[in-house]
């Protein structure tokens, strides 16, 4: 049996697969293999010189366990996909238009340990990798030639990762992504239509139901998506309403570090240690008001399946592990 399921902000529509089912065993294949015999660390401690300054460093005592000279470093991309120099100018070619590229690329070196990963740190360290994200969102928000900042995680080769020591990304944009519009312009026909934010409306449907839920605390939620695109995608959202990321209290940084290592561990258990990407969603940095109509969140998917012609042709995803089941996996494994 197949199933369509709309995804009720972007209005796109997935295939859920019950004939073909796949769980967990299907999917050990992917798991990162690790590289022993791997060049020198350019992110490890010592090796510093290999990089460029850091923008954002922690030296934070207690979270440094290892008693390494610093925890967390955040520096501009060696090889960024774009540059903090000039001004965006747009430009017309007859019917096609461009952009100077100018905006920022940064990496943060999530631990000077070159062989943990978020699912290795314990939540203080967790914490202090969002604080840096909110910080450097801060930062950049004071430039007003850009308008939106993605914070991004790429684990494992098959999820784009060229290098092993754990580490995120930060690119921040002059303009707002294609995505991003869509999404906003969705959450925003639902509220004019029914005066609420269709994000709080799937957290409370979700918690009421239980059936895709995989961690709840007080001030989030993490749950298996109804119209999940890949398989064991996961979402991690605030309880409370809240439209930027870079506006998260003290206390709700430590639930949110909480939520975000338990998922991961709880991903590399059922998976093992899976490639995945994670990214941070949030309203443009130059909306300074709260959006009634939209919802933080950070969205989680392992690399387990390619988008082939039916895919790239239709825009349809075909999901072969009903989000109910991964839930329940997810939900249900030993930790």
């Amino acid at each position: 049996m197949q199933q369509f399921r709309r995804d009720p902000i972007l209005g796109r529509w997935i295939i859920v697969q019950y004939d073909r089912e796949q769980g967990p065993q299907n999917y050990q294949s992917q798991a990162i293999q690790k590289q022993n015999n791997q060049k020198v660390c350019p992110f490890c401690v010592g090796h510093e010189d290999k990089t460029p300054d850091e923008i954002y460093i922690d030296r934070t005592p207690q979270v440094n366990s290892e008693g390494e000279a610093w925890s967390l470093r955040v520096i501009e991309n060696k090889f960024p996909a774009l540059r903090t120099e000039g001004i965006p100018s747009r430009q017309g070619l007859g019917i096609y238009d461009q952009i100077n590229g100018v905006g920022a690329h940064e990496v943060i070196i999530e631990t000077a340990n070159h062989d943990k990963d978020i699912s290795d740190l314990t939540i203080e360290e967790v914490k202090r990798i969002i604080l840096a994200y909110k910080h450097r969102c801060i930062e950049l928000k004071q430039d007003k030639r850009l308008e939106y900042v993605l914070i991004f995680k790429n684990h494992g080769k098959g999820a784009g990762a060229s290098l092993e020591h754990a580490h995120s990304q930060l690119i921040a944009l002059p303009i707002v992504p294609k995505k991003v519009k869509e999404a906003m312009l969705g959450a925003q026909k639902y509220y004019e239509y029914k005066e609420r934010c269709v994000f709080c409306d799937i957290i409370q449907q979700e918690i009421e139901s239980k059936e895709r839920i995989v961690l709840e605390n007080d001030l989030f939620i993490a749950f298996a998506p109804f119209a999940s695109s890949s398989p064991f995608e996961t979402w991690i959202i605030p309880k409370k309403h809240s439209s930027h990321f870079h506006d998260i209290s003290e206390q709700s940084i430590g639930s949110a570090a909480d939520m975000l290592r338990e998922v991961l561990i709880r991903l590399k258990k059922v998976l093992t240690d899976p490639p995945f990407n994670f990214i941070i969603n949030t309203a443009p940095i130059q909306h300074d008001e709260e959006l009634n109509f939209y919802h933080w969140h950070i969205e989680i998917v392992p690399k387990l399946t390619r988008a082939a012609g039916f895919e790239w042709g239709t825009g349809f995803y075909i999901n072969p592990s009903p989000p109910e089941k991964t839930a329940k996996w997810l939900r249900d494994v030993r930790i």
